[in-house]
Order: structure tokens, then sequence, then C-alpha cells
């Protein structure tokens, strides 16, 4: 009689769990228009990219180009040299300050996260400052520069992004709502140091907010100009996006100040302006796109950490 009963239940709920078709195909063709409006942006800006100038001057922006060229790739390439060297600049301190920033985050909400920790409440104040009050940019480029003499260092590029309150907000919640204190008991009973729970124990079952963390930081990195702008002078430091946005400036000077020795007509006969604005667009968009799925299962379960469940 109970497995009738359970069996019978059990019926009932997947009665009530069912999805209609009707509404299935309502979900699919909503899903499917809201990841094409997510997906064809970036098909736009590459058919621009390889939209001649005189098509854009005469019929403006089309996902359909009237006229081809890839000059404005031509253009890239021919700084080719540059590109190369900062793209290898933005690869280094991406890499580097994702792995920093992801370690120095993680034990900070660790730490934070322990109730028994005598200075955990002082520590919190600390952290949580900052989301609200900012030191401004005058005082960090002070810091920066004139005590710690950072300038024309890779770590110009790296220290100033490594650690946000943000982030560790993030992992202090995630191991206070997902790692049980009944674990962390065991593993002091058995005399294991703070240093093993965290290696051994937190951290294998922590993939969620490592990726998460990761990945909010790796765009930060490799997005990021302002930190060169401010503190590097020597074009050999320059990242991708640093220098992408330079040559792009360094347009936009030579073709409002024809009079410099070329004429405005030669000027935008040699180089391209709207198509080279998009290239740029795809050459900083497109690596950075290919890491996500690699991390969406671990990203989209660390942005849950809080959610209230059913």
């Amino acid at each position: 009689m109970k497995k009738k009963a359970s069996a019978l239940n059990d019926s009932a709920m997947s009665r009530l769990n069912r999805i209609k078709p009707g509404t299935n195909v309502t979900f699919n063709v909503l899903f499917l228009i809201l990841s094409l409006m997510c997906f064809l942006p970036i098909i736009y800006v590459f058919m621009i990219s390889i939209s001649s100038e005189e098509s854009i001057a005469e019929f403006g922006y089309k996902f359909i180009p009237e006229g081809f060229s890839a000059k404005s790739y031509k253009f890239l390439w021919m700084r080719k040299g540059e590109i190369l060297n900062a793209l290898w600049v933005s690869f280094k301190v991406t890499a580097i300050g994702t792995v920093m920033g992801v370690a120095l985050t993680t034990l900070m909400g660790y730490v934070l996260s322990r109730r028994e920790h005598k200075l955990n409440g002082f520590f919190t104040i600390v952290v949580f400052i900052p989301m609200i009050f900012g030191g401004g940019m005058a005082a960090s480029y002070v810091v920066n520069m004139n005590i710690l003499h950072l300038g024309n260092t890779i770590w110009a590029l790296i220290l100033p992004l490594c650690v946000s309150s943000f982030n560790v907000t993030i992992a202090r919640t995630f191991f206070r709502t997902t790692i049980p204190d009944s674990i962390i008991e065991s593993a002091k009973i058995d005399g294991a140091s703070q240093w093993t729970i965290f290696g051994r124990i937190v951290l294998p079952i922590s993939k969620p907010v490592l990726a998460t963390i990761g990945l909010f930081l790796a765009f930060a990195y490799w997005n990021d100009w302002y930190q060169s702008s401010l503190y590097i002078s020597e074009r050999g430091l320059l990242s991708l996006q640093a220098l992408l946005n330079s040559i792009n400036n360094d347009i936009e000077f030579l073709t409002k100040n024809p009079g410099i020795g070329m004429t405005m007509a030669d000027l935008r006969a040699a180089m391209p302006t709207e198509g080279f604005r998009m290239a740029i667009a795809v050459i900083v968009a497109v690596p950075i796109a290919c890491v996500y799925p690699f991390f969406q299962k671990y990203f989209i379960s660390g942005l849950t950490v809080g959610a209230v469940k059913g």
C-alpha cells in the first residue's frame, strides 16, 4: 500500500511539474530571441569592421555592407609588432592578476567567514568601508607612484585591481553558507591546521566561487586601459586595450589636424576610422569571450550564492 501511495504521489507531482507543449515552445522561442540579442551585436560589429569607408559614409551601418574592405585589419597588421607585444602584456597581466586575486580574495573571504575569529568584526568593517567610500584618484596615484614606486612596471597594472571588497564579500558569503562548520570542526579534531583545512577541504568544494571571482578578475584585467593611462609611459608596457586606444586617439588627432603634413583626403584614404574602431572592438572582445563557455557552469552557480532555495 505504501508503495502504491508513493507511486501515486510521484505521478501527481510529475503531472504538476510537467510543462505544456505550448509553454515549452514559448520558452524556447523566448530564449532563442534573448540569445540572438546577445550574439547578433558581435556579428554586427564584425560586419562593420569589414565594411568599406565609402559604404559607411554613404549608407551608414548595415548588417550586410554595400561594400567590403579589409583595410581596418590591414592597418592593424601594419602595427603587428606593437600589437603582439601589447597582447602578450595583456595575457601576462590577466593571468598573474587573476591567480593572485583569486588567492588573496578567497583567503580573506575564508577568514571573514569563520565566526570564531577574534578580529572578524574589525576586518569585516575594514573590507566593507571601501565599498562605500573611496580615497579617489589623487590618493591612489600618490600611493602607487610615490610610495610604492609602481610607475612603468607591470605591477602597476596588477596590484590596483587585485582585490575588491565586492569579491571578498562574495567569497565570504559562499564559505559561510556552503561550508558546514561540522566539517571544519572534524578536521580540527583530527589535528589538521588551518592551511590544511583550507587547501584540502575548503578549496576542492569551492569551484563555483573560484570560477566566479576568476571571471570577474579576468574581465577586469583584460578590459582595463585606465591603469596604463595613469602609470605607464613606456610604450612597450602598454596593455592591448591601452595601445589600441592610443592608436585610435592618434588617428582622431591626425584627422582633426590635417595641417601637420597631410590633407584631409590623404588621411581618410590612408587610415580607416569607423571600421578601425569596430576592428579594435572585435580584437578586444573575442579572446575573453572564448574563455567564458568553459567556466559558465561554475560561474552561474557562484552567482546564486546566498539565493533562497525552495
